[in-house]
């Protein structure tokens, strides 16, 4: 999995990134849910590529100093549903995710993600994303399939979104779906 991600392993910030926009619960993006992990999303305008960095706390873990690995899998989904959703300019549904578990996420390491499509299709989107540690290990892969709702179903998801200038661009071209 992830043969398009492969080359992106040397990013250093020179692509043209958008923040991504949140809606207001979000359990990964939400801005405002209590609970929520409040990750900043963030996409190449060209490629689709989605980044997000996440760093896992003690309340995290499923044992002692490993992040859960049902966390892990929520949030490469998050990249991948995006990443699906910017290149098809459809919001799209999970209809099967497959994780591969490296290494273990440690508490306080900085994980990187990427995501991008692999296969752009009008009913279904394959996706994939790879998990790197601070130290440049590999810590996960993943691979997604996605389905893109229905155009007023898209146009609904659009109006929860949470209004922010960082991410208005991105809410722009997403509404000209």
């Amino acid at each position: 999995t992830c043969a398009p991600l492969c080359s992106l392993s040397g990013y250093h910030g020179n692509m043209a990134l958008l923040q991504l926009p949140s809606t207001h619960g979000c359990l990964v993006c939400g801005r405002f849910n209590p609970q929520g992990l409040r990750l900043d999303l963030h996409v190449d305008e060209t490629s689709g590529v989605v980044h997000t960095t996440f760093v896992p706390t003690p309340h995290h873990i499923g044992f002692e100093n490993v992040l859960h690995g049902g966390l892990m899998a929520t949030v490469v989904d998050e990249a991948m549903v995006w990443a699906a959703t910017w290149v098809g300019r459809r919001f799209c549904l999970c209809g099967e995710l497959t994780v591969r578990f490296r290494e273990p996420g440690r508490v306080g390491d900085v994980l990187s993600i990427q995501a991008g499509v692999d296969v752009n299709r009008s009913k279904l989107i394959t996706t994939s994303a790879r998990v790197v540690n601070s130290a440049g290990t590999l810590v996960a892969t993943a691979s997604g399939k996605y389905v893109p709702v229905s155009l007023d179903e898209h146009q609904r998801v659009v109006q929860t979104f949470t209004p922010s200038p960082l991410s208005a661009r991105a809410t722009q071209l997403l509404q000209g779906s």
